[in-house]
This record gives C-alpha cells, sequence and structure tokens, in this order.
C-alpha cells in the first residue's frame, strides 16, 4: 500500500508549477470550479432525514439506473436497439483514476483543502457532481428532499475549510416558488453562499402529452417536450425569483449542459455530443435571459455560465449588435414587403425580366408577389406592429444598452486548458471595445484535468505565449472572480483566504 507522508505533500506544493505562478502574485487566486464526489454512506443518512427511508430507496434506484445523465440504459441495449431508439451515446470514464491522488483530493476534504495551493488557488468554489442530478428529476418529492439533503451534507462537511472552500447550493427550479424556497433555507439556514441553478427545465408538450399521456406512453413523452429557459416563453414568471436571489445577495451559476439535444444525438460518440454542449446549453439561457426582459428588469442580476469557456459569450455580444442595427425597430422596416416599390419592380421585370417571364402577362402585384421567390410570398410576411421588434422586452433602444444587459451581467467559466479565452479578452474585435467577464473555471476534478497542479500554471502560459497580458491574466483569475462574488454581497470573501490576501498585497503596497 502507498503511504504519503507530510513531507512528500510539503514537496509537491512547494515545486508544483501552478505553486511557483501563484508564488509571484501580489493577489488571490480564485478558482470558480472544482468538482468534489461526495460519500455515499454519509450522504444517504442526510437524504434519510428529509426524505426517509423512501426517498433513499429511490435514490439508490436511481444511481443503479445511471442517475438520468449518465443514461445507463445506453448500456443494457444492442447496437442495432439504440439506433431504432436513438438512445445517444453518453459520457463514460469522467473522472480521474490512474491518478488516484487526484481522485482522492476530489472525494476528501481534507486533502482537497490541503492541496489547494499546489493547485495554485486561494480559494475555491465547489461543485459537487450530484448536484446536476436533483435539478432534472420530474419527481417533486425526489427532487425536493435530495436538493435539501445535497446541501446540508455539503454545509456541514465542508464547514471546517470555509476560509478556502465553499461549495454550491443546489437548487431546483421546476417552479420559482420551489427555488426560492431553497435559496432561503441553503441560505439563512445552512449559510451557503452561491448557486447552482438547472439550465433548463424539460417540460411536456401540452398537445402531445393530453393526447399521449406520459403514464401510458413514456416512449413519446421521453421525447414530446420543450425546453423551459426562465426567461423568454417561459412557463411561470421568474421574477420573483430573480428578486429573491438579488435580495439574499447569492448569484446563480449554471452547469448544465446539451448532450442529448438534437443536434448532439449521436448513438456512438461521445466525443460528437460533447464537444461545445455546455457552451450551447449556456447561450440558450442566457439568451432568453436577455431576450426576455430579465437583465433589463434586475440589472444587478449576476449570471455565472459555467465551462462552456468565454469565447461563445464574445460571439453572442458581438451579434446581438450586429442583429440589432440591422433589425431594430426602425431598420427592421427596410424588409417590410409593404414597403416595397411596385411600379419601379415592375419597370425592372419590363427590362430585365423578359427571360423569365417571357409571354405570360402579369400585373405589378403579381410581380410584386413573384419577386420575393416561392418561399416568401408577401401573404406570409403580414406582421403585427407589436410583433415586430425582439429587443423591446430587454429595453434596447441604442447598441450600448445591449452592453449594459449582455456584458455586465453574465460571467462565463473558462476551463484552465481553453485557449479561445483570448477572444474574450481582444478589444480590438469585441464590439464597443469591450472585454467579456471570463472567469477562471479550472475543472478539477474531471477528465479534462488530468493532474490538479497544472492547471494555474497551464493558464498562465497563455501568458507566456503572449496570447493575453498579465493584466488579462488577473482579470480571468482574480478581479473577474472577485467582482462576480460580491457584486450583491460585499462580505461573501469575508472571513477567507482572500480577505488575508489582499491585506497583505495592501500592507506590502503601503510598506
Amino acid at each position: 500500500m502507498t503511504t504519503v507522508s507530510d513531507s512528500f505533500l510539503a514537496k509537491r506544493a512547494r515545486h508544483s508549477r501552478s505553486a511557483e505562478v501563484k508564488s509571484k502574485l501580489d493577489y488571490p487566486v480564485i478558482d470558480t470550479d472544482i468538482h468534489t464526489n461526495e460519500f455515499g454512506p454519509l450522504l444517504e443518512d442526510y437524504i434519510a432525514q428529509y426524505g426517509g427511508a423512501k426517498i433513499v430507496d429511490e435514490f439508490r434506484k436511481h444511481l443503479k439506473d445511471g442517475l438520468n445523465f449518465l443514461a445507463a440504459e445506453w448500456y443494457k441495449l444492442t447496437p442495432e436497439e439504440r439506433r431504432n431508439r436513438r438512445i445517444h451515446r453518453p459520457a463514460f470514464w469522467a473522472l480521474p483514476a490512474k491518478n488516484t491522488y487526484d481522485l482522492a483530493t476530489a472525494s476528501l476534504p481534507a486533502l482537497l483543502y490541503e492541496r489547494l495551493q499546489e493547485q495554485g488557488s486561494d480559494y475555491g468554489v465547489l461543485y459537487p457532481n450530484i448536484t446536476l442530478f436533483p435539478q432534472h428529476t420530474n419527481r417533486e418529492d425526489l427532487r425536493r428532499a435530495l436538493s435539501r439533503a445535497i446541501n446540508h451534507y455539503h454545509a456541514d462537511v465542508y464547514a471546517p475549510y470555509k476560509d478556502r472552500l465553499t461549495p454550491v447550493a443546489v437548487i431546483p427550479l421546476h417552479t420559482p416558488e420551489e427555488g426560492i424556497e431553497e435559496v432561503e433555507f441553503a441560505v439563512k439556514n445552512l449559510g451557503l453562499k452561491t448557486l447552482i441553478i438547472p439550465g433548463a427545465i424539460r417540460r411536456p408538450i401540452k398537445s402531445i402529452a393530453e393526447k399521449y399521456p406520459f403514464k401510458y406512453h413514456p416512449e413519446v413523452g421521453g421525447h414530446a417536450h420543450w425546453l423551459d429557459f426562465f426567461g423568454l416563453d417561459s412557463e411561470y414568471d421568474y421574477d420573483p425569483f430573480w428578486k429573491k436571489v438579488i435580495e439574499l445577495g447569492v448569484n446563480p451559476t449554471t452547469h448544465s449542459g446539451s448532450q442529448g439535444w438534437d443536434a448532439r444525438s449521436s448513438i456512438s460518440s461521445y466525443m460528437f455530443n460533447h464537444i461545445g454542449h455546455f457552451a450551447d446549453a449556456s447561450e440558450a439561457l442566457a439568451k432568453s435571459l436577455f431576450f426576455g426582459g430579465v437583465t433589463n428588469r434586475f440589472p444587478q442580476l449576476r449570471v455565472g455560465l459555467l465551462e462552456g469557456g468565454a469565447a461563445w459569450g464574445s460571439n453572442v455580444f458581438t451579434h446581438l449588435i450586429d442583429r440589432y442595427v440591422k433589425r431594430n425597430r426602425d431598420a427592421v422596416q427596410s424588409y417590410n414587403p409593404e414597403n416595397l416599390d411596385q411600379d419601379f419592380l415592375y419597370e425592372l421585370f419590363q427590362q430585365y425580366g423578359a427571360d423569365l417571364v417571357k409571354d405570360r402577362k402579369f400585373t405589378k402585384e403579381e410581380i410584386a408577389d413573384l419577386a420575393f421567390g416561392v418561399g416568401f410570398g408577401r401573404q406570409f410576411q403580414v406582421q403585427k406592429p407589436e410583433d415586430i421588434d425582439d429587443f423591446a422586452l430587454a429595453g434596447i433602444t441604442k447598441v450600448e444598452d445591449i452592453k449594459d444587459r449582455w456584458v455586465d451581467n453574465f460571467y462565463f467559466g473558462n476551463e484552465a486548458d481553453d485557449r479561445t479565452v483570448v477572444q474574450a479578452f481582444n478589444p480590438k474585435t469585441n464590439q464597443l471595445g469591450v472585454k467579456v467577464n471570463a472567469l477562471y473555471s479550472s475543472d478539477s476534478g474531471h477528465w479534462d484535468v488530468p493532474e490538479f497542479t497544472e492547471t494555474l500554471a497551464e493558464t498562465y502560459d497563455l501568458v507566456k505565449d503572449g496570447a493575453i497580458t498579465e493584466e488579462d491574466f488577473k482579470s480571468l483569475v482574480f478581479t473577474n472572480p472577485y467582482n462576480f462574488y460580491t457584486a450583491n454581497n460585499k462580505d461573501f470573501f469575508k472571513g477567507t483566504a482572500v480577505e488575508e490576501k489582499l491585506k497583505q498585497s495592501a500592507t506590502k503596497q503601503a510598506a
């Protein structure tokens, strides 16, 4: 059996590349995304407390079935059955194994606390892997009991390490009411300081559900759904929830993906389904909040969108401005068929259209319809005045408003190895010369971090390569994370290693 001595741990901490990078910084490093594993037997004690033996049994059953997102069903089917039923290839081997030390680090709070500086961080926000399950189950009793048990479990096991580690509270959001109840309990009773919300809720399409009730036709109900992103076209008014999180000073984050969505449903390739799926899911949520007017009504709201990188946030910001310039309420009139000059068009067809018209006779009105082609006849283009301004709910009247509703509200989690972050920090390509709020989110604990001690150094390699500046690096690992968590709670880092490091830096500068 391998044993680990204190001197060995100390040596590793001193000599990791990330520790060396950290030793030269005069500001703290905040990792906004470290994944952890729960200890099942102890977690079940908490589940029993909130749900009783029945919910514990249900939880064990779901574990056996793969907790939904692991899609254990795929493994039970033959290749032909997978093809016939279109069951997408799920993730596999997602956690470190050969690197046993790193697996233990994600599983043992005391070891994670001890190794955090070896990883290069002063403070870490923890995303327990189990949090993704209860948010997406349609069983309310299971969803509510598991959410509360998981939150209580993590609040307790990480309480001794709160100066450097804080776990997120998992918040179910099938309705705004259940979200509010769990947020209040997590913050007021458990002392948790930040949240993970689902990226979307799958809801049944009513017309199909009425004809094919899920109870009798699960094979239909499993596919006949739509995605509710809590903003635009939502089933519920989630404004009370957004108001509550601002009031309590806890900024929501999301870590949901889109594997299994229509364009990410390969039956054979995990990588096909995986690459870009976090960005796609987060983009849909962010656009829903933007176009649904949530960031307009709640300018104080800050939302963290993790593991998808920051480049997509820059891309969408650019396209929002491009589209607004061409399709704002006034500009879109350029494409209104009613503004067509029929006389001029008729003259052009007479002069240049003989080869098309041949010996047929058409009126001006008929030519006007035909000019739009067979798929865009004017009869399909009539719009109500109140339906033509897609930017109305967002309150956009000038391009600068888009910056206020997008750049200021959204923060984008960027993994340590994601070099596309350079786009977020490039004011020459970003509209209005802005830099998008990228967050250092190492994703430690998952397969894309094969070595726990390399994450900060891997990110700093971007500075060495000239891809980003020292100031950009500081924004990524400190300024942006600090601003995100303190935006609605100035005391977020009170009593933590972050506060201590800032005091030390201030003292040195004053000397």
